[in-house]
């Protein structure tokens, strides 16, 4: 197994010119799996080396969270939600997004279709699941659209249940929904054996609410050392290089991600149809962020009602510059 918690890429003592490596460390949003599979095949390729860069990529998991990691100096740049980095930006921690790997979202709903759930206007007084850790703005945005209170089981009203990272409230029926992504949960409830016709799915692309996931974020000060920046554009081009061949390459991607899961909870099966999933939500980004998606992220998160997850529109919260430079 690959040891992505020290020296990743094995580059210790890389030469580049007459100075060593330069050293990038990115804190992930969760564990290693598909869904970050174009930094492990950025590693495993050559893409950092190539440019001179010894990258150690930080595996996440469900007490860590990337925003504290950054702010504590324990990374260069992480991968976060837009929901969850504007929230930060606002509450005093000024994350820039630099390159945004993933253009459209994976989240969605997944229901019991039994329950009588057909459309939106059938969550009304339903028990939802739903993330937490910032994963739950997207949500709280989406309810506020349809106009439900999250106070409780009432007319009006839905009842959040505070979700693990799994898929249990479903299958134990203690929830009517969960929360569950494209490339991941779903595949979990379908791999307990419920049929994909016992089940209605609601997409927050297609439901005009989406927000965008798994964007390259730095600490504001940092983009004012010309060697940071310098070091962000190379870190991106290797990356997106990465990421590009994991969608063309979506079998051989997966069996990287294995090779650098240290905790061996990974199954090979899983992770092939993850990162079949995770391409069709990269394809169609070069790493530019699209100021149309950022546009419609600031819009759904303002539109909060009561309890907005940001009270107003946000100011230099990202930068092209690095992706210009660094994909040109």
């Amino acid at each position: 197994m690959k040891n992505t918690l020290i020296a990743a890429a094995m580059a210790t003592t890389a030469l580049t010119g007459t100075a060593l490596a330069e050293e990038v460390t990115i804190q992930l949003k969760w564990v290693t799996q598909a869904q970050f599979a174009g930094y492990y095949v950025a590693l495993e390729n050559g893409y950092y080396d190539d440019e001179g860069l010894e990258v150690t990529v930080l595996p996440g998991g469900p007490d860590i969270a990337p925003t504290q990691v950054i702010a504590g100096g324990g990374a260069d740049v992480i991968v976060e939600w837009m929901p969850a980095a504007l929230a930060a930006r606002e509450n005093g921690l000024p994350l820039v997004n630099i390159a945004q790997p993933y253009k459209s979202s994976g989240m969605m709903l997944t229901c019991w279709k039994d329950a009588g759930i057909e459309t939106p206007d059938d969550l009304d007084n339903r028990t939802l699941g739903v993330w937490f850790f910032g994963n739950e703005y997207p949500f709280l945005s989406w309810m506020s659209h349809l106009g439900y209170a999250t106070d409780g089981k009432a007319e009006g009203s839905v009842e959040v249940l505070k979700q693990g990272f799994n898929v249990d409230p479903l299958l134990q029926r203690q929830a009517d929904c969960i929360s569950t992504m494209t490339y991941n949960e779903y595949g979990q409830v379908l791999d307990a054996g419920v049929a994909p016709e016992e089940l209605v799915t609601f997409k927050y692309q297609d439901q005009g609410v989406a927000t965008m996931e798994d964007g390259l974020y730095v600490l504001e000060d940092s983009l004012s050392d010309p060697a940071f920046v310098a070091k962000m554009e190379k870190f991106v081009r290797a990356s997106m290089a990465g990421w590009k061949w994991a969608e063309e390459n979506p079998e051989e991607a997966a069996m990287i991600v294995l090779d650098y899961d240290e905790t061996g909870a990974q199954t090979e099966a899983h992770q092939i149809r993850m990162m079949g999933e995770v391409a069709k939500l990269t394809a169609g980004s070069n790493g530019a962020l699209d100021p149309a998606d950022y546009q419609r992220t600031v819009a759904t998160l303002l539109a909060g009602g009561s309890d907005p997850v940001i009270t107003m529109e946000p100011t230099g919260a990202y930068t092209l510059d690095i992706t210009d430079a660094a994909l040109k």
